[in-house]
């Protein structure tokens, strides 16, 4: 057997991430590769065109490259050319006489961008996404504009419909029958699930043994798309623990989906870093110590807490559902089953953290804390806090709890829409409670003397960020993304249920305010008992009625008054990662001796390679 060989690993990995970017772009919208062709070359053809237009083709351009789309990767809004149609087609006309080249067919470029016209320029056409909130007349299906779902499939057309293939297919209505289109070799997406396979075959040889075996069953759900394939391949996967590089590839996350069930895809290649794994790798030794103390009734813990692989790790590439915006924690697999008999692997990306961290500018926390001290006792704990938090929210929190005796099906099947909210919800719970816990300074993870400033700076920076995470909903009264959800309606939840929060003005600037750490960690717990129960015995009717109550709805004044502020500051309202470069170095026989690496920090270039496309 050849011996391991990482950067030549890390290569084929990348480029297996790579080659499974389209998907994800298809997945959100059925035009959004056509309208990124276009786009593409008018951007890589400027010459000829009208400054003020090319500008604005410029921005919108951006937007889709980081959101994978035309829609906002966080409130699942769509959003719009702001120049005509006439200027638009000007522009095409100029890059294609620079050498531009569209899609070849029998239609006219003329005509193609006519019939993609409502979707750059219209924001009523399609306007959302995913929708778990639908306006009257529609449901979460016919409300939504993502590609899961075809032939104007409704939920009453799948109820009673038993899907084979629930992550990785796409569900088709036609003469009034279902059927679905199943992501795999020589199915749906062949194409570039072919070049996925290809490249991980590639990686195979220089891979540890654990890490092959999880690599040949990953191809080997994507050859066949069976879930008995999927569920091998999350059981050989989990059973790698101690690879020094890893990838995660495949239709994982369900948050696309309004119901929940469908898996958008998504690639990472990773390192792990050894030196920031201690305090992840302690949480998870020590897992079931949290677990045989949650605040939760004892029938919904786990008596044996299965394998936690825990690990902070440095993010190489990031594609498809993770990047360029990406998560800062991951815990997989999301079969809860799975999960229960073999256990998780809960990774914190380290890099990640840091860079956004260090990309936070301080006047966000300033201009949102209620007195200098808040903001100071942030900037000297807030990083340390919230890394923490996102590491028991990975290890102990998604992994933590099981489904009530006699439970059949699925959480996500039973909670729906509302799973991934409660899910997330349910996760950061768990961290915010045990963060004020003893058990973590007799574990070496947090200083005795600090325990206190650090509970406080992560209860304040969690209750001011149920605001100031408004500016990224500029639409509409209500949230669609499930992470900000589950985060609003902890916070309010904790205002109408607990004397923890207030709700303060001062100069006409509205300030969440944590009073009482206790009361806030009390609150915390008696939440996170009843999102558990929710959970374990699959009740529908309470996770839509906490959400409905707390989790969706805002007051479009105050987020009026949170963007004006923000704005006034000039601050971004969320943000993307370039990703670095790697090129294979070869030998005269044209096998790889090594990979450089570097940091070209340029989206535009780097879009345009990934996509195939010269100037």
């Amino acid at each position: 057997m050849q011996r391991p060989c990482s950067t030549t690993l890390i290569w084929h990995l990348s480029q297996a991430a790579l080659a499974g970017r389209d998907i994800y772009i298809d997945q959100k919208h059925r035009n959004a590769l056509e309208m990124r062709g276009i786009l593409d070359q008018i951007v890589a053809h400027p010459q000829g065109i009208d400054p003020a237009t090319f500008a604005e083709v410029q921005r919108y351009t951006k937007y889709f490259w980081i959101n994978n789309g035309p829609y906002n990767n966080l409130t699942a809004r769509k959003f719009v050319l702001k120049t005509t149609p006439e200027a638009f087609a000007a522009a095409a006309k100029a890059a294609q006489a620079a050498g531009a080249t569209f899609a070849q067919s029998e239609e006219t470029l003329d005509a193609m961008l006519k019939r993609l016209e409502p979707m750059f320029f219209d924001p009523n056409f399609d306007p959302s996404v995913t929708t778990k909130a639908p306006p009257p007349g529609k449901d979460i299906l016919t409300a939504s504009a993502n590609n899961l779902y075809a032939g104007g499939v409704t939920m009453n057309d799948v109820k009673g419909f038993t899907e084979k293939y629930g992550l990785n297919a796409r569900l088709v209505k036609a003469n009034g029958k279902l059927t679905e289109e199943v992501y795999k070799i020589d199915g749906r997406y062949s194409k570039q699930i072919t070049e996925i396979v290809r490249h991980l075959n590639d990686a195979i040889p220089f891979a540890t043994e654990p890490m092959q075996n999880a690599l040949r069953a990953l191809i080997q759900w994507y050859r066949t798309g069976e879930q008995s394939d999927r569920e091998k391949y999350d059981i050989a996967w989990v059973e790698d623990k101690a690879s020094p590089v890893d990838t995660i590839n495949g239709f994982i996350e369900v948050y696309l989906d309004p119901r929940g069930i469908k898996g958008a895809w998504e690639g990472l290649v990773f390192a792990i870093n050894p030196e920031k794994t201690k305090t992840i790798k302690t949480i998870g030794d020590n897992a079931q110590w949290f677990e045989d103390r949650m605040p939760y009734d004892a029938k919904y813990r786990k008596s044996n807490v299965k394998g936690i692989i825990a690990n902070a790790i440095d993010i190489i590439v990031e594609t498809g559902d993770s990047g360029p915006v990406t998560p800062v924690g991951i815990n997989l697999p999301n079969d809860q089953r799975i999960r229960e008999q073999y256990g998780s692997k809960s990774v914190s990306l380290s890099n990640i953290l840091e860079a956004y961290d260090k990309s936070t500018p301080g006047t966000m926390r300033g201009e949102f804390s209620w007195t200098p001290e808040e903001a100071q006792r942030g900037m000297k704990y807030g990083s340390l806090a919230d890394n923490l938090h996102t590491d028991m929210h990975e290890v102990i929190g998604h992994a933590s709890g099981q489904q009530a005796a006699g439970f059949k099906g699925t959480p996500q099947q039973a909670i729906k829409e509302h799973f991934s909210a409660l899910e997330e919800g349910r996760a950061d719970l768990v961290g915010l409670y045990y963060l004020a816990d003893p058990k973590l300074v007799e574990l070496g993870i947090i200083p005795a003397a600090d325990q206190d400033a650090m509970v406080r700076a992560e209860y304040e920076g969690y209750t001011r960020n149920a605001i100031v995470q408004l500016r990224r909903v500029r639409e509409g009264t209500t949230i669609a993304e499930d992470h900000m959800r589950n985060r609003q309606m902890i916070v309010r939840w904790l205002m109408a249920n607990t004397k923890a929060i207030e709700q303060r003005t001062r100069d006409g600037k509205t300030y969440l305010v944590m009073v009482d750490p206790k009361a806030f960690r009390d609150g915390v717990g008696t939440l996170l008992a009843d999102v558990q129960r929710i959970k374990s015995e699959g009740d529908y009717a309470a996770a839509a009625k906490l959400f409905d109550t707390y989790g969706v709805h805002f007051d479009p004044k105050l987020r009026d008054e949170v963007v004006a502020r923000v704005d006034k500051l000039n601050l971004p309202s969320y943000s993307g990662f370039v990703q670095p470069k790697l090129e294979a170095v070869t030998g005269a026989d044209g096998k790889i001796t090594d990979v450089k690496i570097s940091y070209p920090l340029d989206l535009t270039t780097q879009m345009l390679e990934y996509d195939g496309v010269k100037r």
